[in-house]
């Protein structure tokens, strides 16, 4: 019996496939099967990019030396971010601060902001995930990630919230199955200003729950936040870097944000690492004083050498042109995909990164608390027969879409096919 205390990636009781090997877009699996990789946030370049590898094995050569020394790697790495992610944005962008994971950056930002305003309170959206530790937990507003245990008799243990939450209403941002009244956000955020008022920061992600988010409702809130004296964080950790067929998804719009919090595709897939961005304004009011915020492991040399490495692969191979390439096939099979399966209630996305919701329960009521394998886990489980692997964040009827940025035209069809598959399962259990 395994020591293991695991999760999964799917609700429910079925066991996640165990994956022994991976190339490319692929999984190998344990059962001897080799699968799509298609719902890994975490694996921007896929799995042992040859750039990557090289990368990593040359850092492992390094000292260990935690952030409270002056390291080559890590002033590079920044530099790197900056230069390269950031070109076009020098009248803004201000310094960078590595961390570990998407969680602790986003922690890390709401505390800086509260510590700048003397206040408490934060803001974030409708359905919003941010992470699991210290606030970001708190301004995680979907249910089913409440950071408590979920008791399977029903219920749940909450633990508190570090921090008074404000709720902002989110857009619908729907390609298939968008609502039909579908006012512009200055009319449905009347009144965001009430909301934010007192708040130290408004954060913002850009796909959680299937929400992704326009140029016009950017801007609105943006608006909103800096009336309000509200700090606007821009949480791409899972846009950033590239996966919005851009370098990240806030210059859609003309707004930017005081703080742009990035993790998982900046280290190309070879190493844990996440980077809290500040503005130039952001430096400028943190002048005189020193930011006691410290880390053993962050800015950990195989990190930054991850961080440096994917930026050169990134401009290199030109992986912004081909998401945006990549972005255009999605939306028209998405599209049909939807036509043809009465199942689905809406889809929405950007770049590489899609959501399909299906019809079932309000997402506001699930919770997590039943052993009963959900719906959108269940067309995930058909999904794989087909040969891919896609995920639905422990959701209800949610499933989404997130291969690795590499993938070709011909596998993500074979990606988009195998959902094609799954979604038979959906279809067959709404028309009961």
């Amino acid at each position: 019996m395994s020591r293991l205390l695991t999760t999964g990636l799917n609700a429910g009781r079925d066991a996640p496939p165990t994956v022994v090997d991976g190339e490319g877009v692929y999984f190998h699996l344990e059962d001897g099967r080799r699968v799509i990789d298609g719902s890994n946030t975490g694996g921007a370049l896929g799995h042992r990019h040859p750039a990557m590898v090289e990368a990593v094995r040359r850092a492992a050569d390094t000292p260990v030396v935690n952030e409270g020394w002056t390291w080559v790697g890590r002033e590079e790495a920044a530099d790197n971010l900056v230069s390269v992610a950031f070109k076009g944005e020098e009248d803004w962008v201000g310094a960078v601060r590595f961390c570990i994971s998407g969680s602790e950056a986003n922690d890390m930002a709401l505390s800086l902001c509260q510590s700048l305003t003397k206040r408490s309170a934060v803001a974030t959206r409708e359905r919003a995930y941010h992470g699991l530790v210290g606030l970001s937990r708190s301004v995680t507003v979907q249910p089913h990630w409440h950071g408590g245990l979920a008791r399977h008799e029903g219920g749940t243990s909450l633990p508190a919230a570090l921090a008074p939450v404000r709720v902002l209403p989110a857009p619908d941002g729907a390609i298939y199955g968008a609502e039909l009244h579908n006012p512009p956000p200055s009319e449905y955020l009347h009144s965001a200003g009430e909301i934010l008022s007192g708040t130290a920061a408004t954060i913002i992600d850009y796909t959680q729950g299937g929400i992704y988010y326009d140029a016009e409702y950017q801007d609105e809130v943006a608006s909103r936040a800096r009336e309000a004296g509200s700090y606007w964080i821009a949480d791409e950790v899972v846009t950033g870097a590239g996966r919005a067929g851009r370098w990240f998804a806030f210059q859609g719009g003309k707004s930017r944000p005081d703080i742009v919090t990035l993790g998982k595709s900046l280290g190309g897939g070879a190493a844990a690492v996440a980077a809290v961005v500040v503005s130039k304004a952001v430096m400028e009011r943190l002048a005189g004083t020193s930011w006691q915020n410290y880390g053993t492991l962050r800015g950990h040399p195989i990190s930054m050498a991850a961080v440096s490495a994917y930026l050169q692969v990134i401009v290199k191979d030109d992986i912004l042109a081909r998401v945006q390439h990549l972005e255009q096939l999605f939306t028209r099979k998405l599209k049909a995909i939807g036509r043809r399966h009465p199942s689905v209630r809406r889809i929405a996305g950007q770049g590489l990164h899609w959501t399909v919701e299906l019809h079932g329960p309000d997402w506001r009521t699930w919770l997590a608390d039943t052993t009963e394998t959900p719906v959108a886990s269940r067309v995930a489980s058909r999904a794989l027969e087909a040969g891919a692997v896609i995920g639905t964040s422990g959701e209800q009827t949610s499933l989404f879409l997130a291969p690795p940025l590499i993938i070709s035209d011909d596998e993500a069809m074979q990606l988009l096919e195998a959902l094609d598959h799954g979604l038979d399962v959906a279809d067959q259990e709404f028309a009961q």
